[in-house]
């Protein structure tokens, strides 16, 4: 006789006339659902070009807290009216196809297990799933073309061997892509092709600088008192490309604004190139000038007078590049050899608040990264997070022959920076990774940074939001500034493919489960950080209140016996909790 998990897992599992659904009719916790309760609607039957899809699992991310607090507002809503179109939360799922549309007969079939790629974009705007698109809080519900075929796109990725995935790890395979994609390039290193390149030098100075690659692409280049070197070069380009050539000199930083007016429309330089720097409130404001995805180029020897005012916002969301290198030759700054991406192999690597549900997902990949840091510093100044992290990670980095310290910078009297300098015998980290969406968190992180290090932006702070950072270090020792924002399909495949081969654990993320009831105190959870961990609903699981991994021992034995060494969850606890509760 088959065992629930089996038929669970089985397309030829009932399906009930009705799906429990949580709702979103505003701005707030309290309107999702009604009255604090999910609806009951009719399970639909799918179009032509329609899958009907099951949830089996959702994970709840803080990136949500955005769109909780703005309702209609949030960027990816378009100013909806959500008490009339209403949507759904839960971007993290795993699905498995119910029915298929009969012009999807081909390419689909019941029983086939998905996981979904929700930042999708048509004709360039968003319209992301569990945003725009009503996400997985629900037990069941349609995809169509806005996911199956958006602007030629599919954006969901079947499982061809998902019988070893877990449901929660299918789930988590998404926040995890996030993680992945920080150590992905994302950054433009090479002026932009037909793009507008703005050169700005420093009055007196002679230097022989070289361009030798990449003045053949930009379609216009302005210039504003650069050296006689740089002045015949860019002619010598002109002439054999008709490329279009501004003279801009004597411009003070006041005046930046009226530039990007007058040449730009407002949207700012593709390429920026600014040689001899020496005046960091002349670069703050020349940065400020950087299109989307544009790279700030800077080549000197000489250090900066200070710390330059930077957008840290736009480095996160807009992939602004700050390269640089010594001179003489501006080319040099660009290329994937001169930026790198990923952790340093053998070094210094420190997560700021690492003890969130992404920041512990940081620090995994770190220990089990092949030819990881040698050294893992985690940070928090929640101590109980701190705990959780330790106790669940101490194990898998003494296995992988990785020191991992934790450290409170609210407790002990010690500064981050202290700690970091004098773990490094004033050397500092090698990368720097911060998940806190906190300027002044960003700006101190800058300051643990070894000459050369990385530091990564993970967490959002708003465009526009200045942080003091040592730009000096960029084009003297070739310093990294990045940042990113989402994933991509490609991100997505890589971790199903690592966690396929057991290079990866995205289960070691999961802290809280609990049954389709427990979904709306899943997301004040989620917002409180009662958990050290990811929040998983299981949306087919009825009566299974919201309750800590940890606490499965008292509440669920059964279920407890089956987790991993650290209480770490597991595919089979999974398989235990679905033979208890699914009906």
């Amino acid at each position: 006789m088959s065992t629930k998990f089996e038929l669970y897992r089985s397309p030829d599992a009932p399906v009930p006339p009705e799906t429990v659904s949580w709702n979103m009719y505003g701005a707030g916790v309290e309107s999702i659902g009604r009255d604090g309760q999910p609806e009951q609607f009719t399970v639909p039957e799918p179009g032509p070009d329609q899958l009907l899809v099951r949830v089996d699992a959702v994970g709840m991310c803080f990136s949500d807290v955005k769109l909780i607090k703005q309702g209609g507002q949030h960027p990816k809503l378009y100013n909806r009216n959500l008490a009339t179109e209403p949507t759904r939360l839960g971007h993290e799922v795993a699905l498995t196809i119910i029915k298929v549309g009969e012009d999807l007969q081909e390419r689909y079939q019941p029983g086939q297990r998905l996981a979904l790629q929700p930042d999708i974009y048509v004709s360039g705007k968003s319209t992301a799933y569990g945003y725009t698109i009503p996400g997985g809080l629900t037990q069941y519900h349609l995809i169509g073309p806005e996911v199956l075929n958006a602007d030629g796109l599919c954006y969901v990725l079947p499982l061809s061997n998902g019988g070893q995935l877990g449901y929660a790890e299918t789930a988590l395979t998404e926040p995890w892509a996030c993680v992945e994609a920080a150590y992905t390039q994302r950054r433009r290193l090479s002026p932009k092709t037909g793009g507008l390149m703005w050169i700005v030098g420093r009055p007196g100075d002679a230097a022989a600088y070289q361009f030798s690659a990449g003045l053949e692409q930009p379609a216009t280049v302005v210039l504003t008192d650069v050296p006689p070197a740089v002045q015949a070069r860019v002619a010598q380009e002109a002439a054999a490309r008709n490329v279009t050539v501004i003279e801009r000199n004597g411009l003070a930083p006041a005046d930046y604004p009226t530039l990007r007016e007058e040449v730009t429309g407002g949207q700012g330089f593709d390429d920026i190139v600014v040689l001899d720097p020496r005046s960091a409130e002349a670069v703050s404001e020349a940065a400020k000038l950087i299109a989307r995805r544009g790279t700030f180029n800077l080549v000197g020897q000489t250090p900066l007078d200070n710390l330059a005012q930077v957008d840290v916002g736009r480095i996160h969301y807009d992939y602004t590049a700050y390269v640089g290198n010594p001179g003489p030759d501006i080319a040099a700054s660009y290329g994937e050899a001169r930026n790198r991406c990923d952790l340093r192999p053998g070094g210094v690597a420190v997560f700021v608040g690492a003890g969130g549900p992404m920041g512990q997902m940081h620090v995994q990949r770190a220990i089990e990264l092949p030819n990881g840091p040698r050294l893992i510093i985690a940070t928090d100044v929640n101590s109980m997070r701190l705990g959780a992290l330790d106790s669940r990670f101490a194990g898998l980095a003494e296995a992988n022959q990785t020191r991992l310290v934790t450290f409170n910078p609210a407790e002990g009297g010690e500064s981050l920076r202290n700690y970091v300098l004098r773990l490094t015998d004033g050397r500092g980290a090698d990368d720097v990774i911060v998940s806190v969406p906190v300027a002044a968190v960003m700006a101190e992180a800058g300051t643990t940074l070894k000459e050369d290090g990385m530091l990564v932006f993970f967490a959002g702070v708003p465009n526009g939001t200045l942080a003091p950072l040592d730009l000096s270090q960029v084009y003297l020792h070739n310093a990294q500034y990045t940042g990113t924002s989402g994933s991509a399909l490609a991100d997505q495949a890589t971790v199903i493919q690592k966690t396929l081969d057991g290079k990866l654990s995205p289960n070691r993320s999961v802290a809280a489960i609990g049954g389709i009831e427990a979904a709306r105190d899943g997301v004040e959870a989620m917002m409180d950080g009662r958990y050290p961990g990811k929040v998983v609903i299981f949306p087919q699981i009825s009566g299974l209140p919201l309750t800590g991994v940890a606490e499965l021992t008292e509440t669920l034995p059964e279920v407890a016996a089956k987790l991993g060494p650290g209480q770490v969850w597991t595919s089979a606890a999974e398989a235990a909790l679905i033979e208890k509760f699914w009906e």
